[in-house]
């Protein structure tokens, strides 16, 4: 899963600086997250959904590093039972220019998918992604394609500058397929609500709903969005995942920030 975790609103697209520019800070931080089924839709026949999200990112002064820990637990009506794990690793480069990358899916104790590689973008945002697996081929990223952290990096500035939408291809490494559209609707600044973690009580927050379709999605409907607030550090809460048939709420629990940059 991600976590950042993709079309809410297609009318604008925000215009983004070039790739190099010079980047706000990203707190460097340790987060867990509880998860909890908030809603199940119609046939779904999902009694409860319980799990955990752990995520970690290291400013390593010219790149970033990344690890999410995602585990979640379905009880259908009928009783029953699976368990999804995943672990997603990355390595992205501050220039926007590179990333590395790796999935590793579980369901019920058994392998379910690995997806290893690295992606190249070039001054226009186009470029290639490399995969070794689950089958080596190469795939074309279209212009103006972000990756994750630069993603997050351009929807907390848009939000800063009070634009409404930013939509861009997303490349995070997630999909075997290559580039997902993603469309964010800035929903706006948060006040009153201090947070009870002392690193995000004196700092700005906006809530955002982000939606992503995959490449070979023609339905115009979003496979997959994600709703959260964005502190200006990079730090995330009060999540929620909608997965179509189901919607979990991501509630943060423990935040640690961790030494980083140069």
């Amino acid at each position: 899963m991600r976590g950042p975790l993709f079309a809410v609103l297609l009318a604008a697209c925000l215009a983004a600086p070039p790739v190099g520019a010079p980047a706000a800070d990203l707190a460097s931080h340790r987060a867990a997250y509880r998860l909890d089924l908030e809603t199940a839709r119609g046939s779904a026949g999902i009694e409860s959904a319980t799990g955990a999200m752990l995520y970690e990112v290291v400013d390593q002064c010219d790149s970033w590093t990344s690890q999410q820990r995602f585990t979640l637990a379905l009880t259908l009506r009928d009783g029953t039972a699976t368990e999804r794990l995943s672990d997603y690793v990355t390595w992205e480069a501050k220039d926007g220019r590179s990333m590395r990358f790796r999935l590793r899916q579980v369901v019920d104790g058994a392998l379910a998918q690995t997806i290893v590689g690295e992606a190249r973008l070039g001054a226009d945002g186009a470029g290639r992604v490399r995969y070794r697996e689950p089958t080596e081929q190469e795939i074309a990223l279209p212009r103006g394609t972000l990756f994750p952290m630069i993603h997050t990096l351009r929807i907390v500035a848009a939000a800063r500058a009070g634009q409404r939408t930013l939509a861009a291809p997303l490349f995070d490494g997630t999909s075997e397929h290559g580039a997902n559209e993603s469309n964010t609707a800035i929903i706006g600044a948060i006040g009153g609500e201090p947070s009870r973690f002392p690193a995000l009580a004196p700092l700005a927050s906006w809530r955002f709903r982000i939606a992503f379709f995959e490449p070979t999605n023609t339905s115009g409907s979003p496979d997959y969005e994600v709703g959260l607030r964005y502190w200006e550090n990079g730090v995330a809460d009060d999540l929620t995942m909608d997965f179509g048939d189901f919607v979990v709420r991501g509630r943060l629990e423990t935040l640690e920030i961790v030494p980083g940059g140069c």
